[in-house]
C-alpha cells in the first residue's frame, strides 16, 4: 500500500477504551479505502470527510446528546 499521510490521524491505540471502539472502525475504513481506491486527489477527499466522521463520532461518544 503507498504512503498516505492522512492515516495517521485516524490512529486510535492512544485512545481509552471507550473511544477506542469508535474509532477502530474508522481506522479500519481508512486502510480499506488506501487499499481499493488508486492515490489521487477523490481519495484524499474521501479521507478528510471519513476523518470528519470519526471525530464528530468521537466527540459524540464523549458527550451523548451534545
Amino acid at each position: 500500500m503507498p504512503e498516505e499521510r492522512l492515516l495517521k490521524w485516524f490512529a486510535f491505540e492512544h485512545l481509552p477504551g471507550h473511544l477506542k471502539e469508535v474509532s477502530f472502525h474508522f481506522h479500519s475504513l481508512a486502510l480499506d479505502l488506501c487499499v481499493l481506491v488508486e492515490p489521487g486527489p477523490e481519495r484524499t477527499v474521501a479521507l478528510r470527510k471519513l476523518l470528519e466522521a470519526k471525530d464528530a463520532a468521537v466527540r459524540a461518544k464523549l458527550s451523548p446528546g451534545g
